[in-house]
């Protein structure tokens, strides 16, 4: 069984990470504690900030991809609406794998738990915009 994927879908998550990244590190949001707390001091330099942004946006596609094809699988297997299998699919896949290694990676380092607990918010955050739009444009089955 391959899954059916949108991808007019999975670029649209793809962007919608980079939107929610945008808003969630403003520093009038969360960019200023984030910084804090990861010290991290901003160069002043745009151009330093490419890199990480191109990475960002293959990394988000193929997390959009993989996603998808996750979300398809459970509602092939589960049924119901393709929304709540996205949704559903995404909380579990979040705390089974993004907050739990999140918070076991930042143990080890030594990282504030601040910064872990903002961190996976982040994630979260990203996680449910993603199911939104994923589940909401689901693939022609």
């Amino acid at each position: 069984m391959i899954p059916e994927i949108n991808y007019w879908a999975v670029l649209v998550a793809t962007a919608s990470t980079m939107v929610v990244g945008l808003v969630w590190y403003t520093p009038k949001v969360f960019g200023t504690l984030w910084m804090r707390l990861a010290n991290v001091t901003p160069s002043g330099n745009a151009k330093d900030a490419v890199g990480p942004i191109i990475t960002t946006v293959i990394v988000s596609f193929i997390n959009a991809w993989v996603f998808a094809g996750a979300i398809w699988i459970a509602h092939a297997f589960y049924g119901g609406s393709f929304l709540s299998s996205a949704l559903i699919t995404g909380l579990l896949l979040w705390a089974g794998f993004t907050a739990a290694r999140f918070v076991t990676h930042d143990a080890f380092e030594g990282r504030p738990v601040k910064l872990t607990m903002l961190n996976i918010a982040h994630e979260l955050v990203t996680v449910v915009v993603m199911a939104v739009i994923l589940g909401a444009w689901p693939p022609a089955m």
